[in-house]
């Protein structure tokens, strides 16, 4: 599993809109030095008061945005999908370029000790992607789409908040794919303000 071009932002505006409730904006003490954003000793904690007072209270998370570039199994992306509140995705396409290029096994998530199966089932795909590729007919490609395994790697290009992650934190931290335990988890503590903001 990858994560890359990881981009956070709108703290500021989270922040003030954060002291509406009460105008209490001069008390803000949150700045920007060059390209971060540093919450001051009062912002910080308004954000875990809000944050223990429960999702009604800490509004404020949904306005902090992540982008970020997934690249996972299918299997991982049909769990990630639950979560449609707060998350948008723009996916690369099996329909449009599975036929383009050579099916091989760096394109699977397999665990290095897989059974020899595997091979069978990637030169199987290859094979029917060549025919396909040779003859147009789109029985092979159909075929081909049906044998793909879960184990396909697909690389989505998605938006969250903070909020959806505190929620996809808590709901898979302990989760039996290590693709959410390990992986996932790992990468939002690289986030700015994890500690403090998702756990």
């Amino acid at each position: 599993m990858k994560f890359e071009k990881t981009a956070v932002y709108g703290f500021e505006g989270a922040l003030r809109g954060m002291r509406n409730p009460l105008n209490s904006w001069d008390r803000s003490d949150s700045y920007r030095e060059g390209e971060n954003y540093v919450i001051g000793p009062a912002d910080l904690g308004l954000c875990r008061r809000l944050i223990s007072g429960g999702s009604e209270h800490r509004k404020f998370l949904r306005q902090i945005f992540v982008s970020v570039d997934i690249t996972a199994p299918i299997y991982w992306w049909s769990e990630y999908d639950t979560y449609k509140v707060g998350t948008v995705a723009n996916s690369t396409s099996t329909m449009h370029t599975l036929s383009k290029f050579p099916i091989c096994r760096e394109m699977f998530e397999l665990d290095e000790d897989a059974p020899e199966a595997w091979e069978g089932v990637i030169a199987a795909l290859e094979q029917l992607r060549l025919t396909y590729n040779e003859t147009k007919d789109y029985r092979y490609f159909r075929a081909m789409k049906q044998l793909l395994p879960t184990s396909f790697r697909q690389t989505r290009t998605c938006t969250l908040n903070y909020e959806t992650l505190r929620t996809m934190i808590a709901q898979r931290s302990n989760h039996r794919l290590t693709e959410w335990s390990q992986d996932f988890i790992a990468w939002t503590k690289t986030l700015p303000y994890a500690e403090e903001l998702l756990y």
